[in-house]
């Protein structure tokens, strides 16, 4: 409005000033209220999410659509309420178009009426004076009217006002989202490291390391050969730990690896009430998992499973494809408490990595199922 204002100070030399600020009001209004509709278009056409030969599309007949409803209605407006620039000034042209008549001398001739006088050197120049002047002129029945070419003209400028808004408007959009998208990556580089940093530091138990040594240390002297096995082991899990957070993704095999060091040795401290069982389809073996993730399961299994029965019990780790997915399972002898904490670490972490990694597109859950067992199942995608 201010630039409109500066840029056509001079009209308000010419008189209608009045006419001049309530046309512009209206025209701001009237625009306001057409980009505001656009703008609702758009957000429930959801275009953000649309390829870009649909945006452009949508861009076209949007500019096209709310440019000439623009024009359209802030006309309807201005004449309706009787305060149109526009018309003012065409008053102000008819008036001079007349006063120039008088002036060249026309006023009491028949010359729209007349082809022969009309074509009159003198008279037609007059004519042509008046109209480029003007725009007004008379028919051939003395009638007086206006030769009009502003409302192509003024449709393509509300035609480019629109254009220039809508671009605008889609440009500061896409570059917004690109900067959240950018902030959500680090948001989940973040996030990410940290859990990583987690699952790192509490991957290993320290009860599960102290109970190690002190079973290592009854060896030494019964059988060194298994005590030192069981360093090896131990040197392994610890080894696997610290490099967890190199690696995004590990094959199941080596996954697997960690897992038998840990349940062997386990199976030191529960020896007889330890069982292990692994149902291992060899395709899978290659397959990408998050490094450490399997092993938590059973450690979970462990702590919160056998370890609790006094007879011990079962760990079972079963790796198969089903629907093309990749599913793991983990299951032991006991129950699930009708309190269990899922916030915990084991479930949690789990959970949180699979979501991270997989964007949805994986799944965990853990479950009692039959016969006195405790279920943790994981579901990912196959990556060929």
């Amino acid at each position: 409005m201010y630039f409109s204002l500066v840029t056509f100070r001079d009209r308000f030399e010419q008189g209608g000033k009045k006419e001049y600020l309530v046309s512009l009001c209206i025209y701001f209004v009237v625009g306001i209220i057409v980009t505001h509709l656009l703008r609702l278009i758009l957000m429930r056409a959801n275009w953000s999410k649309l390829s870009f030969n649909k945006t452009a599309a949508i861009f076209i007949v949007g500019v096209a659509a709310t440019g000439t409803a623009f024009f359209y209605m802030d006309n309807i407006i201005e004449h309706n309420s009787g305060y149109s620039y526009d018309k003012f000034v065409n008053k102000q042209r008819l008036a001079k178009a007349e006063k120039m008549e008088q002036q060249y001398g026309l006023s009491n001739s028949l010359y729209y009426a007349d082809p022969a006088l009309a074509k009159d050197s003198t008279t037609a120049k007059a004519i042509t004076d008046i109209k480029k002047a003007t725009t007004w002129y008379r028919n051939d029945k003395g009638e007086w009217k206006r030769e009009d070419k502003t409302v192509t003209i003024s449709i393509f400028y509300n035609l480019l006002l629109i254009a220039i808004w809508l671009l605008i408007y889609i440009l500061y959009h896409y570059i917004e989202k690109n900067r959240n998208n950018q902030i959500d990556r680090l948001k989940l580089e973040t996030t990410v490291k940290e859990l990583e940093l987690k699952t790192i530091k509490s991957h290993i138990n320290p009860h599960f390391i102290f109970n190690s040594l002190n079973s290592i240390r009854a060896l030494v002297d019964e059988n060194p050969e298994r005590a030192r096995k069981a360093i090896t082991e131990l040197s392994n899990i610890l080894r696997s730990s610290m490099q967890a957070e190199k690696s995004e993704t590990v094959p199941l095999e080596k996954e697997l690896d960690i897992v038998k060091d840990y349940l062997a040795l386990e199976h030191m401290r529960f020896e007889e009430r330890l069982q292990v069982v692994l149902d291992i389809d060899e395709d899978t073996l290659q397959q990408p998992v998050p490094p450490m993730m399997l092993q938590t399961l059973v450690e979970n299994a462990i702590k919160h499973g056998i370890s609790k029965q006094i007879n011990g019990g079962t760990v079972r780790v079963v790796a198969d494809f089903k629907d093309d997915h990749l599913e793991l399972l983990v299951q032991n002898t006991g129950q699930l408490s009708d309190n269990i904490n899922t916030s915990g670490f084991g479930i949690k972490s789990t959970e949180d990595r699979l979501n991270l990694m997989y964007q949805g597109k994986a799944a965990f859950e853990i479950k009692n199922i039959d016969g006195n067992m405790v279920q943790s199942k994981v579901i990912m995608p196959v990556t060929l």
